[in-house]
């Protein structure tokens, strides 16, 4: 499946370290970027662990969150992304390599 624009997209993953649902959030969010051919996109992985102070300035309450940034509206999604057909939704993807 090819990009749904050519935007560049941006994202912002929060994990608490080696849990269980960062991990899976993180396995779950790498093969939604291969499906979609989003592997050169830019993505930031914050570990609130060890960066608490970052985690309180933007608002993160509960990890694991994606923040997609960019294209389009900002959204935010909170739990370890296996829901897939409502992560795509909200990240504009439905529809397609699912």
């Amino acid at each position: 499946m090819s990009l749904p624009n050519k935007e560049k997209w941006e994202f912002r993953l929060y994990i608490a370290g080696d849990a269980p649902n960062s991990r899976m959030a993180m396995a779950n969010l790498a093969e939604i970027r291969q499906a979609y051919r989003l592997e050169d996109c830019e993505l930031e992985i914050v570990d609130i662990l060890k960066d608490p102070l970052r985690a309180i300035r933007d608002g993160i309450l509960v990890t694991p969150t994606l923040l997609k940034l960019c294209p389009g509206l900002p959204c935010r999604i909170i739990g370890n992304l296996s829901d897939r057909k409502k992560v795509l939704q909200a990240l504009g993807l439905s529809g397609g390599a699912e």
